[in-house]
């Protein structure tokens, strides 16, 4: 039994692509201070310590070990030219990958590597991938058009099973739920949500918005994708309608007025849909404008737009996470601020991958 409980506690091993390495290092060291700190509290914690608690009654977790040991290079030809170090350290170990699907030409590097890595023999496997990103392209409208969401989901399926089953992709605000069932039965998707990171924010900034917050839906998508998850909070939904060759964004339903409104989304482009939903809950009394998406895809360097120097629509704070790289940088100008992923993927983690028995 000795021997395994000591197999059972290795590390699980962290690896990421280049351009998430912060984000992993952030991770790493949030489990390993999260652990620590359950380690010494016992299960049940509304009961008075007054003697030491025994190790049955502790939470017992993994530690994570980040290792930046994957050497991505590239040929001549401009292939990659892959290399994992101390490769069969994963061997009976959990490992987690945390990539970054920002752009097609880092898909392929990444796809191999999660081809490669399970069939060394790891113990469990989990794909962390904040953005999915051709979520936008789920359906055909027009006979011709191809999902790309499905040919994506197709490419992940194929990641190898591992001695506990399934590989795991955890994606977080996929553009649609219905998403989900683009991937095969080799592979178990879990769709997460960084909701409860503007949450905390709001409760942060209730005295500041005299505690007048509502949040806003720029479409009806958008309502149904994230309405119940603010089920506290006064309710405005934004709808599209045409006037002529133009499309202009209307309040539908809700009263901003004299209220400090929150607009939520999934993603945003060129962010014009934000823009003009935002001058329509000013022209209907809303005392400030917010904006809160997760995935801040902004092509083109299109949030050059939303600062504060060149913006005709001011934003008094545009919540973004760094479900994108380079959200960091974006985020270092105003009005956009940086609501790390950290937290919640350790958490999602720490609620049952590291979970010990």
């Amino acid at each position: 039994m000795a021997a395994v409980s000591e197999f059972s506690s290795r590390s699980a091993l962290l690896f990421c692509h280049p351009s998430m390495e912060s984000l992993a290092q952030a991770i790493e060291q949030t489990c390993d201070t999260e652990s620590t700190k359950a380690a010494l509290t016992p299960r049940d914690a509304n009961l008075p310590i007054k003697t030491e608690v025994s190790p049955q009654s502790k939470k017992c977790f993994q530690t994570v070990e980040f290792r930046k040991t994957i050497q991505w290079e590239s040929f001549n030809d401009g292939w990659p030219n892959l290399f994992i170090e101390n490769v069969k350290e994963c061997a009976g170990r959990d490992v987690i990958f945390l990539g970054s699907f920002h752009s097609p030409e880092v898909i392929f590097e990444q796809v191999s590597m999660l081809y490669t890595m399970p069939r060394y023999l790891a113990r469990s496997f989990k794909f962390i991938l904040p953005y999915f990103p051709t979520g936008t392209m789920e359906r055909v409208d027009t006979e011709g058009q191809v999902v790309t969401a499905k040919t994506l989901a197709m490419l992940l399926s194929l990641i190898p099973s591992t001695a506990r089953g399934p590989a795991q992709i955890v994606m977080y605000d996929i553009h649609c739920l219905q998403e989900r069932f683009y991937f095969s039965d080799n592979i178990i998707p879990r769709l997460e949500t960084a909701i409860p990171l503007l949450h905390r924010e709001m409760s942060r900034l209730a005295n500041e918005f005299d505690f007048k917050i509502c949040i806003a839906f720029p479409d009806e998508g958008a309502c149904k994708r994230f309405q119940l998850l603010f089920s506290d909070f006064p309710l405005i939904t934004c709808t599209k309608i045409r006037n002529g060759d133009k499309r202009i964004v209307q309040v539908k339903e809700g009263d901003p007025g004299g209220k400090h409104v929150i607009i939520v989304d999934d993603l945003v482009q060129t962010g014009g849909t934000l823009k003009n939903c935002a001058e329509a809950l000013l022209n209907k009394g809303a005392k400030t404008v917010s904006a809160f998406v997760t995935h801040a895809v902004f092509p083109k360097d299109s949030w050059k737009s939303f600062t504060t120097s060149k913006s005709k629509v001011p934003f008094k704070y545009f919540w973004i996470t760094d479900s994108i790289p380079h959200a960091v940088e974006i985020a270092k100008h105003a009005p956009f601020k940086l609501l790390s992923l950290c937290d919640s993927i350790s958490h999602c983690l720490l609620g049952f991958d590291l979970l010990q028995s």
